[in-house]
């Protein structure tokens, strides 16, 4: 653990770090900094309040220590874009509004946090994570002062958050052997346009009504009918299908069938029926429609923007 926090200038905050960092990793249900405190010798709950509520030191080298320590332990085979959700009472919380609560399973009182996870067969890691700060929290300049947060961060889509967690990995000369998130990421066409332009590989879940041209098609332009005016922008023929009429009209052999590794087969046993991600694959055959220009509404133009 002084390898982790070597970083922070101060011997007492060191310290302080690493009875932080015990109290997580003993057993006890309770993660809260009182409970934390009563756990590993030494501990002391006004100090652990302090370094965990007003630290004086720098959290980004901290950051990029564990990511260095534990990427070559896990061996991911993907890195994965999530959010982890906290239910909260009250309003003074950071961040906390009404939303979805993955936790809960539905819309409640909650902080939600974007993350990327390091993630293997057999144990996953969180690499880079960021706390959503939802609209109403960007005017309300009573909750923003009593709770401590700094001018200059705004509320920010999540996709946009989990871009930005991507690139300061780059910048630590990390990158993912794939990237893999559910519908809720997947379903935005930013997201995937950001993704190709780093040359991050991705496998995406996308919403059954998502719009997708096939690999053939191709945007053509009319003929210009005359010598005055613009030349026409090239455009599809056809309005994109759905991708669920798109799978339809395929037949079985354009599908992969998945199937769970190890870990699964041992907790289940190799007879166990397939996981939740062991589904056919979409089909190389049918692609996206290309990143589309914002419309008069504010949406995407040909997928719906989630994770906002």
């Amino acid at each position: 653990m002084a390898d982790v926090f070597a970083s922070v200038p101060r011997r007492d905050q060191r310290a302080k770090g690493d009875c932080y960092l015990r109290g997580l990793m003993l057993d006890g249900r309770r993660k809260s900094i009182q409970a934390m405190a009563s756990r590993p010798p030494g501990g002391n709950e006004q100090n652990l309040q302090q370094c965990v509520n007003q630290p004086t030191w720098d959290p980004v080298p901290v950051q990029r220590r564990i990511c260095e320590r534990m990427l070559p332990l896990i061996n991911p085979t993907a890195w994965v874009i999530d959010d982890v959700s906290l239910s909260k009472d009250g309003r003074m919380s950071v961040a906390v509004a009404p939303q979805y609560c993955g936790a809960l399973g539905k819309r409640a009182n909650c902080q939600v946090a974007v993350s990327v996870h390091a993630a293997s067969d057999t144990a996953s890691c969180p690499l880079q994570w960021r706390l959503f700060l939802p609209k109403e929290w960007c005017s309300d300049t009573g909750r923003r002062t009593a709770t401590r947060i700094p001018p200059e961060a705004r509320h920010r889509k999540k996709w946009r958050l989990a871009l930005d967690m991507l690139d300061t990995l780059a910048g630590w000369g990390m990158g993912p052997p794939v990237v893999v998130a559910d519908a809720a990421y997947g379903t935005n066409a930013h997201l995937r346009a950001g993704l190709a332009q780093r040359g991050i590989d991705y496998v995406l879940a996308v919403r059954a009504d998502v719009s997708a041209h096939p690999f053939d098609a191709r945007p053509v332009a009319p003929d210009r009918t005359g010598p005055v005016g613009c030349r026409p922008q090239p455009r599809y023929r056809h309005p994109a299908p759905s991708v669920a009429a798109l799978a339809a009209d395929l037949g079985p052999e354009a599908f992969t069938s998945l199937t769970c590794g190890t870990a699964h087969a041992a907790r289940y046993g190799p007879a166990s029926p397939p996981c939740a991600s062991a589904r056919p694959a979409r089909p190389s055959s049918v692609r996206s429609g290309p990143p589309p220009l914002p419309n008069r509404a504010g949406g995407t133009g040909c997928c719906p923007t989630a994770g906002c």
